[in-house]
């Protein structure tokens, strides 16, 4: 192909003191475009390549200046060293391969492809028939080759220079049974917000300014897990119709921030919004998609990935290796099965724990990532890699454990070091402030840790991440407010997003002006933020839910970047203030009383040694739970006796924590609860009711028969003269007293 014309002078010139530059042997590794202070090596990985372009493009990206060949080959890694280049030089490259589908090959040079390595992206990539391999409108498809440059229509990748002043601010390092996760989205949480400066919301910059960890700080908030921000692809199908992928869940370039939000095209902008979070002891998560990449199936565009290695880089039918094996929903799926190919993985994982200083990382679809050719394995050679490495073996892992592959349904199948998403909470917990009939040992289960998924090789309970919503599905408002989904807005005739929500509307759908249906919303959210704060196990917050922010019934609403998903800080209602108090008195409860967040399992056997139980499940009448009332479908109260007194690790010695009584009733009516007389106690302290989430610290005698109001949840604390109770006096108000960000009026 002839090389491109240049009709300004300075192009030209430029890309004549380009030619004469001498390119070098270089080295095959590291991978990508590594600038040392002299020059920029570069090495790409591509095992059937029979050559491989390096083209140089200008500071924007819109015209090609120069294609050089890398000249050397090893060990399947193409490289070479090129002493004038610099931070800064805007680059992509052309693979040259066989083109045989059939055999699993789709190299075709005049698609330009992304440098999977690449540290920062440049444009933004435009639709059109040239990203395809073949020629659309062919009878055959993509058994057909096409020809059109796609350079015009790319991203391109630029060389960083990575050196960042970090300051004195250190990774938060916050212990698992501490941690509380805010699942947040980059530009949905500031683009809206009043405190931040118009110029910088919706982006990284936006989340920098200190006004946004201070707040999550003054929840209670630990961890913020930020939906995905490695760069990625709005699909063409959403930008017809005129939306976006939102969510990000389309990556196509592992090491790259998503340049839409950055403010100065700077990489550093996220290191700086680490700092700010890390100087206010707030820990940074990264939701990751390795599953699966933006290219599709074999109908799918060739920007990277495809167009390098195909068959190297995505799992394909082993007897037809023209079509790709889709366990992920989204057309392909990245084959980790390849040394190479875990390589990126594991190197993108490490770039952002240490060059990047995140915290953990939750992995989207994770069974994908543990699936092997002949199944699901937690030995397979992902989870093997991050077990064995000194970084990532210590930063969070979290895995969501299923996709719709063969087997991919594997809660409490991950191995030690991992927590999981636990959808069984989710759902039990909706559906039993819902109502439904027969929930109450499954609840059970799920507010004590769910030991029954977790407990064994040594797991502890924060290994379950226990949520009732998250992006995915109705946020906490919806779930009260409307009994189905209303996902017109996202073009597909209300077809698509999960239609088994255990929501329930309470009476109308969407807004109403009823008061009792208003004030019953607001307790059944209290009712679910309660269940999930102050359960066993790491909770997890969704943004915006503690203070009812609002989708309009929209339970999937991955393409709709505008006001539906975005956090509208102005119009927070009195409501909805009240409910943020809540949630901070909620919070604060978790923190003040250990015995809510202990590392050991509970499990309800009598331990003869120290003459008590851990946990003792009450009926109404303040007696033990029998084998008869946990099976009573109809039963839909009960009582979760949590005695301090118990063993608070494996040295056989009592523990010195509160004793805490917390009662739950999903019932439709008014039940009295008797408080049952505890060794040791003299009087129970009110801690928190959902029905009254103002009312103040009140002590009720043994014996008394508490009115626990129709679907609403208790929290008492044992009273005595032990350092326990001081902490039942005290320590629930002092940790209320933190520093406050108001929230806009």
């Amino acid at each position: 192909m002839d090389q491109p014309a240049h009709s300004d002078d300075a192009l030209t010139r430029t890309a004549s003191r380009l030619r004469r530059t001498r390119i070098t042997e270089g080295r095959p590794f590291p991978l990508g475009a590594t600038w040392d202070g002299l020059g920029v090596n570069f090495a790409l990985f591509s095992a059937h390549a029979n050559k491989v372009e390096l083209c140089l493009f200008d500071d924007a990206g819109e015209t090609e200046l120069e294609r050089i060949e890398l000249p050397e080959f090893t060990d399947e890694v193409w490289h070479g060293y090129l002493p004038s280049a610099r931070p800064g030089t805007v680059y992509g490259y052309r693979v040259h391969g066989p083109y045989e589908p059939d055999a699993g090959h789709r190299f075709n040079p005049n698609k330009l492809v992304l440098d999977p390595y690449a540290r920062q992206l440049v444009g933004q990539l435009r639709w059109g028939p040239e990203l395809f391999g073949y020629q659309l409108d062919h009878a055959d498809k993509d058994l057909s080759f096409d020809e059109r440059d796609s350079a015009p229509l790319m991203q391109k990748c630029r060389v960083i220079d990575p050196a960042f002043t970090w300051g004195v601010a250190r990774k938060p390092e916050v212990p698992w049974e501490r941690t509380i996760v805010y699942e947040m989205h980059v530009k949905g949480f500031t683009q809206l917000h009043p405190l931040v400066p118009e110029a910088d919301r919706g982006t990284f910059s936006g989340l920098a300014h200190s006004e946004i960890p201070a707040y999550l700080r003054s929840l209670g908030i630990t961890s913020a897990e930020l939906l995905p921000i490695h760069a990625f692809v709005d699909d063409s199908y959403l930008v017809e119709k005129g939306l976006r992928n939102y969510w990000g869940y389309n990556s196509i370039a592992f090491f790259a921030p998503d340049p839409r939000y950055l403010k100065a095209t700077s990489a550093n902008e996220f290191k700086a919004m680490v700092n700010q979070f890390h100087a206010h002891g707030i820990e940074v998560i990264l939701d990751v998609v390795y599953n699966h990449t933006a290219e599709g199936n074999e109908l799918g565009p060739t920007l990277s990935f495809k167009g390098i290695d195909n068959a190297s880089y995505y799992r394909l039918l082993p007897d037809k290796k023209r079509y790709y094996i889709n366990d992920t929903g989204t057309g392909n799926t990245v084959n980790l099965s390849h040394q190479r190919v875990l390589q990126l993985v594991a190197d993108s994982l490490r770039y952002w724990a240490t060059e990047m200083r995140v915290d953990g990382f939750r992995f989207d679809l994770a069974t994908i990532l543990a699936r092997e050719p002949y199944g699901f394995d937690e030995g397979g050679g992902f989870l093997d890699a991050c077990r064995q490495d000194p970084v990532l073996s210590s930063v969070k892992l979290i895995a969501e454990p299923w996709d719709i592959g063969p087997g991919g349904y594997q809660v409490g199948q991950f191995p030690p070091g991992w927590a999981e998403w636990n959808d069984k909470f989710r759902d039990t917990v909706r559906a039993f402030w819902k109502g439904d009939p027969g929930t109450l040992a499954d609840v059970a289960k799920r507010v004590s840790g769910s030991g029954d998924l977790f407990n064994k090789r040594g797991r502890r309970p924060w290994a379950s991440v226990n949520f009732v919503t998250a992006h995915d599905g109705f946020n906490l408002n919806d779930l009260v407010s409307y009994n189905d989904k209303h996902n017109e807005a996202n073009g597909e005739d209300n077809r698509d997003g999960h239609d088994n929500n255990h929501s329930w509307n309470c009476g109308v759908e969407g807004p109403t002006n009823d008061a009792e249906i208003t004030a019953l919303r607001e307790r059944q959210k209290r009712n679910l933020l309660a269940t999930m704060l102050l359960s066993h196990g790491t909770p997890m917050l969704l943004a915006g839910d503690e203070f009812g922010h609002t989708q309009n019934g929209n339970n999937n609403a991955y393409a709709q970047d505008n006001e539906t998903t975005w956090l509208n800080w102005m119009g927070i209602t009195a409501n909805g203030r009240s409910l943020r108090e809540f949630v901070r008195k909620l919070i604060a409860t978790r923190k003040a009383f250990p015995i809510l967040y202990r590392s050991r399992f509970l499990v309800g056997s009598h331990n003869e040694e120290l003459d008590v139980k851990d946990v003792t499940w009450l009926s109404p009448s303040g007696e033990e739970m029998t084998t008869e009332q946990w099976q009573d479908g109809n039963a839909k109260c009960f009582g979760m006796l949590l005695d301090g007194r118990a063993q608070e690790t494996g040295i056989k010695r009592r523990g010195s924590d509160a004793t805490m009584l917390l009662v739950y009733n999903a019932h439709h009516d008014v039940v009295n609860f008797t408080l049952p007389e505890v060794t040791d106690g003299r009087s129970w302290l009110g801690l928190i009711d959902t029905n009254r989430p103002d009312a103040p610290m009140a002590e009720f005698e043994f014996g008394h028969a508490y009115a626990v109001t129709a679907r609403s949840l208790v929290v008492f604390g044992l009273a005595n003269d032990s350092i326990a109770t001081r902490r039942l006096r005290q320590g629930l108000g002092a940790l209320l007293d933190i520093a406050d960000t108001p929230l806009p009026e």
